[in-house]
């Protein structure tokens, strides 16, 4: 069916919304905000807002970000996680939302700035129920794309600093999963896993006990085999 030019085309503001995600205090926790302008005056949210005219998105979400938080130069792996559209999900109009996901390791606290009353860092089952829009439903997307991509990709690195050791990567797994792991079974896994970690210089005992080899991460784009949950939960029989 060919557009006819002249007619009315429906106009739909376009935002950007952002869940980041970080593992601290051993809990995966994400970064919101306490909105100090209304909608939704006092209440947490994600971090996000419009788009502006000469931006492409992933400026804006860069933007948002600091401009909400105070964490300029914010180096994460950042990812299009889906775009939400529902009518009604903004009651100031037609907003249509490119929500971004972002893994870190132990980020520092965030300073409110912008249209943000506050900015913390917050346990993930704790926002379940409290924030506003359809930001609920983007965080739980946000974390099962996390916990999904830690099956099948070496994602889980971004969570910590480099260089690491095994026990403080499976930590990261721990976390995000929220499951127990077999420490040999895990450390054969992954330390036979083509490119996934390779070794760094030295060794550390921030761990505790014996002195443990530290790794960074490996070349590789996709764990084959893949890491799957249930594969790693329990030594081998």
């Amino acid at each position: 069916m060919s557009l006819d030019m002249k007619q009315d085309i429906p106009l739909a503001a376009v935002a950007v919304d952002l869940a980041i995600l970080t593992v601290r205090e051993d809990s995966l926790m994400a970064l919101a905000i306490r909105r100090g302008i209304p909608p939704f005056k006092g209440k947490w949210a994600l971090p996000g807002g419009f788009v502006l005219p000469e931006e492409d998105l992933t400026a804006a979400a860069r933007r948002e970000l600091a401009e909400e938080t105070g964490l300029a130069d914010f180096r994460a792996h950042l990812e299009q996680l889906a775009t939400y559209g529902t009518p009604g999900r903004d009651p100031r109009g037609r907003v249509v939302s490119v929500a971004y996901l972002a893994l870190a390791p132990d980020l520092p606290l965030p300073s409110a700035g912008s249209d943000a009353a506050a900015a913390r860092w917050m346990p993930v089952d704790d926002l379940a129920g409290k924030l506003a829009f359809d930001h609920p439903a983007i965080l739980a997307d946000a974390v099962e794309r996390a916990r999904a991509k830690l099956e099948y990709t070496p994602l889980a690195a971004a969570f910590c600093a480099d260089p690491f050791t095994i026990a403080e990567l499976r930590n990261v797994y721990e976390v995000v999963w929220g499951v127990e792991l077999d420490p040999r079974n895990f450390h054969r896994k992954v330390t036979t896993t083509r490119g996934f970690v390779v070794p760094a210089d030295g060794t550390t005992t921030r761990d505790g006990g014996r002195p443990a080899q530290l790794y960074s991460a490996g070349p590789a784009d996709v764990l084959r085999p893949p890491l799957m949950r249930t594969g790693v939960t329990g030594a081998d029989r």
